[in-house]
């Protein structure tokens, strides 16, 4: 859990778990499986069981009630150790201790993504849930039924392509979710074209199938290098379409050129806060 985020595109992040497993490229250097090996927990790969985070709730609570006093809309990142569309895993403790069926509320991830989507997501209209994953095509599996008619107003789902085929791949699959979408185009592993068609027999280009558009190179020891023209062209092409465009960093070292300090959020759909 992180209050008030040093991720900039947010205010906080959330985790229901921790744990999951690489999908693609983008995946080879991932900050939360090189902690947990650090940690010595076995949280990561196909057949290891995720961690819960047991403060998660009360933590969720903290942040709608802050932003509720301000009267603002604060973005949560959901989640920087986890993919919520993972398919539901078995669950330890926070000591490592098998959760079992019948013995525990809760004993695999699907609970607990079924607890945030039907508890807390309506009982929050103050935060704005940015529901990262790299498997978009699992979202309309797990989400409510009643979601796939009205998305809730608060949440935006993402996906991360790194380069031109995942981006092919993924903001298609992406589209078929009904809601606001976003891009978190990081880390970018080489020159990304958004504006492409999606197919041969229409107009319509993988840019206008998504509503926000964050941008960055990876930061770390391990750090693959990235191309300030690749985040150039993201942005020109971001500004012909009217999607709003951020673009977070290089490595986390290089200062950013001036040029591409953009960090442009789009508009909240929530017009009323208070009740």
């Amino acid at each position: 859990m992180a209050e008030n985020s040093k991720i900039e595109w947010c205010n906080h992040t959330a985790n229901l778990w921790w744990g999951c497993v690489g999908v693609h490229n983008g995946c080879t250097n991932c900050f939360a499986e090189l902690l947990a090996k650090r940690y010595g927990k076995e949280v990561w790969g196909i057949d290891n069981p995720r961690r819960m985070i047991k403060n998660v709730w009360s933590e969720l609570k903290k942040f709608q009630k802050e932003a509720e006093k301000q009267n603002e809309v604060h973005r949560v990142f959901v989640g920087s150790m986890m993919d919520i569309f993972e398919k539901p895993k078995s669950l330890v403790d926070t000591y490592g201790k098998p959760l079992l069926e019948g013995e525990n509320e809760f004993w695999n991830t699907g609970q607990l993504r079924d607890k945030f989507f039907n508890e807390v997501v309506p009982n929050s209209p103050n935060l704005m849930f940015l529901l990262l994953t790299k498997r978009p095509s699992n979202i309309n599996k797990y989400i409510p039924d009643s979601w796939k008619e009205s998305p809730p107003k608060n949440v935006m789902f993402g996906t991360s392509p790194v380069d031109q085929e995942t981006a092919n791949k993924l903001i298609v699959q992406l589209s078929k979710v009904n809601g606001q979408r976003f891009l978190s185009v990081e880390p970018q592993l080489e020159k990304i074209d958004l504006m492409a068609k999606v197919d041969d027999e229409t107009e319509i280009v993988l840019l206008d199938l998504v509503d926000w558009v964050i941008n960055g190179g990876e930061s770390g020891p391990r750090k693959r290098p990235f191309d300030t023209d690749w985040g150039r062209l993201l942005r020109e092409d971001c500004k012909k379409k009217g999607v709003p465009f951020f673009f977070k960093q290089i490595d986390k070292k290089l200062e950013i050129p001036q040029d591409l300090l953009i960090r442009e959020f789009p508009e909240n759909k929530i017009k009323t806060l208070k009740k």
